[in-house]
């Protein structure tokens, strides 16, 4: 017959007092008070594990576990015997749990996947985006275990840095938190990615489109640019900035080595040298990968002006006080807003990207992709893009760019629309005869 056993009180368990040898108090279902010798109290549990053999668990030193505590953990150890499982072997692994998502931060893990981004990445961008997740990221999340963040957690840096206005960089820390943890959970830190679940939590601002003339005030355009009388090497700025529509510093970083005029070909490099004191002037193609562009009759016309200027120095467009220097950022709007211009409104450098872009679209004489690679768009199709990367598409936008400067011209008296120029008769001196030759014989062949 089983003994009776008389459950503990806290006032036995006080009462309690160190005797020659160890011995124990019985609380009933295996749990019980060792008293030792030296004083010490501690919680024992002896139980059974699933497999029958015997076994001992400690649960810790009275009275800093009380009497009350010490029956919550025999309940739940009960518990977990009841669903076949050794309790003291899950609390172990409870506890290499704990450690190793001690160590499993966000900081940890961001770094991780920093150093693989970092690989794709030019050594700027990764100092940028590492700064940036110390300055922003790393203070409310660096300690956190990864696997402990919730939404809200990762909601609240996001937040604190829209509240001060710099929705851009919100929006980049949005990325980058929403990589780390897709990250975590690609290498098995954690299940599921909260992260997923901060698209759209972050305000944006509305797109500001760079101003753009409408076609019919071409020939206003080219009149005023034509009489523009400040300096010879911005009038030509830009019109070259018209017949090629490149960026704005692919412009004014260009340097004469990268202009082939026998070939009729500028070749903007991935990346430039830098010029001591002039900021980001080792911009080079947008996509730091070399860009083509072809010249028309009229482009290569105007850098052999140029070159009479210029060409004894490095630069294609150097500014008017340091030949060594290339001209300001400011100065082709500068020149619009001389012109009459208001270049917040009616048209800017940029604008003619946008009027070049829509007249060959409009035409319907150009391949998409031609368009693409001459605007110098990176496509975000990853395998498409790299097909177009290799395919230059050069024939085609040789004739492209020379059909806009051709459409430039023509409308230098009276306005024309792109389509209609497109479909002037077979006789005329434009590219499209050849380029309908030219799709007669792809179709045909």
């Amino acid at each position: 017959m089983a003994r009776t056993v008389t459950p503990l009180s806290d006032t036995k368990c006080e009462a309690a007092k160190p005797k020659d040898k160890d011995y124990s108090l019985f609380d009933g279902q295996g749990l019980f008070l060792l008293v030792k010798r030296t004083g010490t109290k501690v919680w024992r549990f002896k139980y059974r594990r699933p497999d029958g053999r015997p076994a001992l668990a400690t649960f810790g030193n009275y009275p800093a576990l009380g009497l009350k505590a010490a029956r919550g953990r025999r309940a739940a150890a009960l518990e977990i015997l009841a669903s076949g499982i050794d309790p003291a072997a899950h609390e172990q692994q409870q506890r290499e749990h704990a450690q190793l998502a001690a160590g499993n931060t966000f900081k940890s893990i961001a770094l991780e996947w920093h150093a693989a981004c970092a690989r794709k990445w030019t050594d700027d961008h990764a100092a940028k985006v590492l700064r940036r997740m110390e300055l922003y990221l790393f203070p409310p999340l660096g300690t956190r275990p990864v696997d402990s963040l919730k939404i809200r957690d990762l909601m609240a840096p996001l937040k604190a840095t829209e509240q001060l206005d710099t929705l851009e960089l919100a929006s980049r820390l949005r990325q980058y938190t929403t990589g780390v943890m897709r990250y975590a959970v690609q290498h098995g830190y954690i299940e599921t990615n909260p992260a997923s679940d901060l698209l759209g939590a972050v305000a944006t601002r509305k797109a500001q489109h760079r101003p753009a003339l409408p076609f019919e005030k071409l020939p206003d355009l080219l009149q005023r640019i034509d009489a523009y009388k400040g300096r010879a090497l911005t009038r030509m700025a830009v019109s070259l900035a018209l017949l090629v529509f490149i960026r704005s510093s692919e412009l004014r970083f260009a340097r004469w080595a990268e202009v082939d005029l026998p070939r009729s070909l500028w070749t903007i490099p991935g990346e430039r040298e830098a010029i001591e004191g002039v900021r980001f002037s080792e911009r080079g193609a947008k996509m730091r990968t070399p860009h083509l562009v072809p010249l028309s009759r009229q482009s290569s016309n105007l850098l052999a002006q140029v070159q009479i200027l210029s060409g004894r120095f490095d630069l294609v467009f150097p500014g008017d006080h340091y030949h060594h220097k290339p001209m300001s950022e400011n100065t082709v709007n500068a020149a619009l807003r001389r012109m009459g211009y208001d270049t917040k409104s009616e048209i800017c450098g940029h604008g003619f990207r946008t009027m070049a872009c829509s007249a060959l679209i409009e035409s319907g004489l150009w391949s998409r992709d031609a368009v693409e690679r001459q605007m110098s768009h990176q496509e975000r199709n990853g395998v498409r893009a790299a097909y177009i990367h290799k395919a230059e598409h050069l024939e085609e936008r040789r004739l492209m760019i020379q059909w806009w400067a051709d459409y430039l011209d023509a409308n230098r008296e009276t306005h024309i629309t792109p389509y209609d120029f497109a479909r002037r008769g077979s006789d005329s001196s434009n590219v499209v005869t050849m380029k309908r030759t030219q799709t007669g014989m792809d179709r045909n062949g």
